[in-house]
């Protein structure tokens, strides 16, 4: 069987980060997103009914502190992804997994009895990890070389595809993991998992090139994330011979005009912000990963607050369709989005938005 994300011939969209309370929105505004099983169920359905194509979450342990404690309540990922397929039909979901925290040999066996759940609409975003206080929750020590970090995140993978593919049983002798007769059935529903690289590091994006089906990474627009699309494109092509898809991330404010977009951007992100939270979020960005640049984090406060530094897409349904259709035009294969109400926010969206994205040719009719 082909699996339906990576055989889209169209702009993909998906949701992030809807199992953490407040989603990518550092604000203290009350209508923010619960992130409870309840709201994550009913939005899983809704994406399932408008056509979004996939549903991204994100894998937190402890909050970011400030006085909402942003992302103090996360659902954990690969039971959170088992849940929403079985109770959806059309769209993938995937589980995010820390390379740093999870065994390879539970992780292969949990993913592919979610797969099996799913039909075959299961993914994996392997992420090798920045977070040093979540390093200290759990007793591991956050390597100081990024390069080590990937380096662990490659031998997992490595052990992980071949549980996934190999017909008899294997040891494993690496520098990271050292395994006996180990072997893996049930078997992914249709072979590996498609994989997501959540990295904008140039170790992060080297392991996409090299391993995932979509590399997901942070830009400043579409103007500067052509180049990021070239670069990783052509990096998997001729380091590797393969092909692989970018992504990149927004949150959404639409409404009827951009003033009244602009005003509820303002109110949420500006006047409700969690300051405290966003600067901690920012702190440990800065010191522990290389998703943003030092000028990146210097500009973007108000787009940590916003969405977590991802792209802003504001303004009316015409408005956010255009700025959709220019990362289509860079290049891009697809992106995440986010909603202070994910919910009644992606109704609007659906219903105004995803028809002008037809209209233009960026996605394909249901």
């Amino acid at each position: 069987m082909t699996r339906p994300l990576t055989s889209a011939q169209h702009f993909t969209l998906g949701l992030f980060s809807p199992n953490c309370s407040s989603g990518l929105a550092v604000t203290k505004v009350p209508e923010r997103w619960s992130g409870s099983w309840a709201d994550n169920l009913r939005l899983a359905r809704l994406s399932d009914d408008v056509g979004i194509d996939f549903l991204l979450p994100i894998a937190r342990w402890i909050g970011y502190g400030g006085e909402t404690n942003f992302h103090e309540s996360v659902l954990e990922p690969v039971a959170w992804a088992a849940g929403l397929l079985a109770a959806t039909s059309r769209v993938t979901v995937f589980a995010t997994v820390h390379t740093a925290f999870n065994h390879p040999v539970v992780t292969a066996k949990q993913l592919a009895t979610v797969d099996q759940i799913g039909g075959g609409r299961a993914g994996i975003n392997i992420v090798a990890g920045w977070n040093k206080p979540e390093y200290d929750t759990f007793g591991v020590d956050l390597p100081t070389d990024h390069d080590d970090r990937y380096a662990l995140a490659q031998e997992w993978w490595d052990v992980v595809r071949r549980i996934w593919t190999s017909a008899e049983p294997f040891d494993h002798d690496g520098r990271f993991f050292h395994l006996r007769h180990v072997e893996g059935a049930p078997k992914p529903v249709a072979g590996p998992l498609p994989v997501l690289n959540a990295g904008s590091s140039e170790q992060g994006r080297q392991f996409a090139a090299r391993n995932a089906d979509f590399a997901f990474t942070i830009v400043g627009g579409p103007q500067d994330g052509r180049g990021v699309v070239e670069s990783v494109t052509a990096q998997a092509r001729e380091d590797h011979g393969r092909s692989a898809g970018v992504l990149t991330l927004g949150h959404v404010v639409c409404r009827p005009t951009r003033a009244e977009a602009e005003e509820y951007l303002h109110h949420y992100a500006e006047e409700n912000a969690d300051w405290s939270a966003v600067d901690n979020l920012m702190a440990l960005q800065g010191l522990h990963a290389q998703s943003f640049t030092p000028d990146m984090l210097a500009t973007f406060r108000s787009r940590f607050a916003a969405g977590h530094g991802s792209c802003p897409l504001v303004g009316s349904p015409d408005d956010v369709a255009e700025q959709i259709a220019q990362f289509a035009q860079a290049g891009f294969a697809g992106m995440t989005l986010a909603f202070v109400d994910y919910v009644g926010e992606l109704e609007y969206f659906a219903q105004e938005v995803m028809p002008r994205l037809e209209a233009r040719g960026v996605r394909t009719p249901r």
